[in-house]
């Protein structure tokens, strides 16, 4: 690589930080805090994975996902999950017309670029295999026909912790094509009151205006094989993931914990999600602290815990913790 075109590349990336920083600077005049939150999605949307949002009801999760869709200019679909949908409720379905006895395509709301699946494992099993299907092949088939979803195509799942009455356990394989699954919380006092201040009155709030359009954060993504990863970076990734399967390797007393570890498709997001990490920090190269910065997000939902963890009151988070301080950057 010349000097030229690292310049020209540095510069490419700052000018798309900046603008995903625009992003969230429009979204923030709707949604107090949940910084966090909003960093990931739109790392998610860099790096064309879907998200596990979990929390109590209330903390703005459908009015992040919103805003986020207004602020890129993105088609947003939202869609309650019950125990009585139907497959074709999510994806459409093939209408009758008598006039010429034949039978057109009526497209569900997955056809969209943001889903937002409410309350995902309420749904039965037929319902979340064909929004699997959607997922992992971005089509979906209706009748003997096959439709391609629109890009980008993003699914933003919510499930409540506190409920478990009416719903039905996610499978491992769907959980595990989640890229990330994050955590929403309260907010704290100061912030609460702000939400107060400004949503508590008759009259509706601001609406996010566009700042980003699809065919521009199609090109982030491109500009995303421009971040350089080294290979003692990738190392240390899949070290990481080993130490989730084989922890004894790693010194790692916590075998009794876990049923078993992570999957390759765990590697390969964290190092996907690092890149992605590194061009939101305006830099062409990524760094150990990028992947330990994504690691949480990425790998909480991908380890399988021990009725003996949960006897003890140990997460995955927890376990993580141990993973991350144990397992060494440099190779030894």
């Amino acid at each position: 690589m010349t000097v030229e075109n690292a310049s020209e590349i540095q510069q490419q990336i700052e000018a798309h930080s900046a603008k995903l920083n625009e992003v969230r600077a429009v979204i923030s005049t709707v949604v107090v805090g949940q910084e966090l939150l909003v960093e990931r999605l739109l790392l998610a949307m860099l790096c064309n994975g879907h998200v596990l949002l979990e929390g109590v009801p209330g903390v703005a999760k459908t009015l992040t996902a919103s805003s986020l869709a207004r602020a890129v200019h993105a088609e947003f679909s939202r869609i309650q999950f019950t125990p009585d949908l139907l497959p074709g409720d999510l994806t459409g379905t093939l209408v009758y017309d008598p006039r010429d006895h034949s039978f057109s395509a009526e497209k569900g709301p997955v056809f969209a670029n943001l889903l937002l699946a409410d309350e995902i494992n309420r749904a039965p099993a037929k319902v979340q295999s064909a929004l699997l299907e959607a997922m992992q092949e971005k089509q979906v088939t209706l009748g003997k026909e096959t439709f391609s979803l629109p890009k980008p195509f993003l699914v933003l799942a919510t499930q409540n912790p506190i409920e478990q009455e009416g719903t039905y356990t996610l499978p491992e394989a769907q959980v595990d094509r989640f890229m990330f699954k994050l955590k929403v919380g309260y907010p704290s006092m100061e912030e609460e009151l702000k939400v107060v201040q400004r949503m508590a009155r008759t009259q509706a709030p601001a609406e996010v205006q566009p700042v980003l359009s699809l065919p521009e954060l199609m090109k982030m993504r491109e500009s995303l094989e421009s971040v350089f990863i080294d290979e003692k970076v990738e190392r240390y990734i899949v070290r990481l993931i080993d130490a989730t399967r084989f922890p004894a390797k790693y010194d790692l007393d916590i075998e009794r914990y876990l049923r078993f570890g992570a999957s390759p498709r765990a590697s390969i997001y964290l190092s996907l999600a690092a890149r992605g990490h590194a061009l939101l920090s305006k830099r062409t190269y990524t760094v150990p602290q990028d992947v330990k910065d994504v690691a949480h997000d990425i790998l909480r939902h991908r380890l399988a815990i021990s009725y003996r963890a949960e006897a003890e009151s140990i997460t995955s988070d927890d376990l993580l913790d141990r993973i991350l301080s144990k397992v060494p950057i440099i190779e030894e």
